[in-house]
């Protein structure tokens, strides 16, 4: 049973992580990363991020059983897209259907050094490969925290 769920837990995580960087695939391969839908794809990209912390999180609180490989792909999710979504704040991506606060456009250094902390708790994360729930508590804390610092400064919640 836990074995089973755990499979299932995995499947819809990397299923999520898949949809999320289909886009970003698709646009390299075409040479035109990014211009596509630059909103469309950083939004994407963030849902894998909340299925990861989504997962994570119901480990940590025990309502998912903890599993080394589910929390590695918990981690790897957020490594790959932690090295990813920086790509998709162009110019002229500042308006429209996006929580992405104008701050970005104002403070792109600011936003960019956020980006590089969160990609090396990421990466920090992965390499540690946690193989009990205190362990993933305290890499996946580290991650979280980069996560919210973020959110704080550079997301406006909409309504």
């Amino acid at each position: 049973m836990l074995r089973s769920i755990s499979l299932a837990i995995a499947g819809a995580l990397t299923a999520a992580s898949v949809a999320g960087f289909a886009a970003h695939a698709q646009d390299a391969a075409s040479g035109t990363a990014g211009t596509d839908d630059p909103i469309k794809t950083r939004q994407t990209i963030m849902e894998s991020f909340g299925a990861s912390a989504k997962v994570g999180g119901g480990m940590i609180k025990g309502e998912i059983p903890y599993n080394p490989a589910v929390g590695q792909l918990v981690l790897a999710t957020l490594d790959a897209g932690a090295h990813t979504f920086g790509h998709y704040f162009p110019e002229g991506s500042d308006t429209g259907d996006t929580e992405a606060s104008p701050k970005i456009w104002q403070d792109m250094e600011g936003f960019h050094a956020k980006i590089g902390d969160l990609q090396e708790a990421t990466a920090a994360a992965v390499k540690a490969k946690p193989q009990d729930l205190d362990a993933f508590k305290a890499t996946f804390g580290k991650v979280a925290k980069n996560c919210k610092s973020c959110h704080e400064d550079y997301r406006v919640e909409k309504d």
